[in-house]
């Protein structure tokens, strides 16, 4: 079948395998900790605006996760937090970098299905070490000739990769969880997305919509299993020219 979908493709935590479970247990026992030295109902949010503050120094993953948490444990104990416990924050992170990569449920299949249709790549990004080692532990590297490995997903990041294939934003369809870091930037640039969201989500990948034009050119999908017939959608209307077919789907 002719189609104007040259390429797909895949982001890697929470769409390939499992990520904010364990950022989200790191985050209730660090509370846990800190609860021994002040009661606060806004921990979670005080904590989020040091992540979101560090960001452009730490970028995204674990390792500055912690780093913002031992900021965030010194200004909220006003420095009182014991030696013992700014350890047992360092170990939090630690574990976060060894966890265990869980893949959702039937996420291979549909790669593999979709991979034996069009070239496809991974886009992930955070952490190079971390993010190396969750696609060597995946079993999934042998589904990708390409992997791109980025500090952030943005308009910039996906305009090099379409040129390096040298490809047209229409040509190219991005799956993932996130709005703001896998469809937002994707169709902005006048490419496709499949959202397929997980059941718990990071605050900062949820700070962005997508506007009435763009969600034409969004599908969705409630798990790896509805993909394939989700991107066929896509090509279906990239193929015809149009976006109505892909309306209220």
């Amino acid at each position: 079948m002719q189609t104007d979908i040259r390429l797909v493709g895949f982001d890697g935590d929470d769409t390939l395998w499992r990520s904010e479970d364990y950022y989200r247990a790191a985050q209730q026992a660090f509370e846990r900790i800190l609860a021994v030295y002040v009661d606060l109902d806004d921990m979670h949010e005080r904590l989020y605006a040091v992540e979101k503050r560090n960001l452009a120094l730490f970028g995204y993953g674990a390792k500055g996760m912690v780093l913002s948490m031992l900021e965030a444990a010194i200004a909220l104990t006003d420095a009182r937090i014991a030696a013992a416990d700014v350890q047992r924050i360092v170990e939090l992170g630690k574990a976060l970098l060894r966890h265990p990569v869980e893949l959702l449920p039937g996420i291979r299949a549909a790669v593999a299905q979709i991979a034996r249709e069009h070239d496809v790549v991974l886009i992930t990004k955070g952490d190079l070490f971390h993010q190396e080692a969750k696609v060597r532990e995946s079993g999934l590297a042998d589904l990708f000739p390409r992997i791109e490995i980025v500090s952030e997903k943005d308009a910039a990041t996906y305009t090099r990769v379409l040129a390096e294939f040298g490809l047209a934003p229409a040509q190219f369809v991005m799956i993932g969880n996130s709005l703001r870091s896998d469809i937002v930037p994707v169709v902005e640039l006048g490419g496709w997305g499949v959202h397929m969201p997980y059941h718990v989500t990071w605050a900062h990948e949820t700070e962005a919509e997508l506007g009435a034009d763009d969600a034409a050119r969004v599908r969705h999908a409630a798990g790896p299993a509805e993909l394939p017939a989700a991107l066929h959608a896509i090509v279906a209307a990239a193929t015809c020219g149009g976006v109505a077919t892909l309306a209220g789907g």
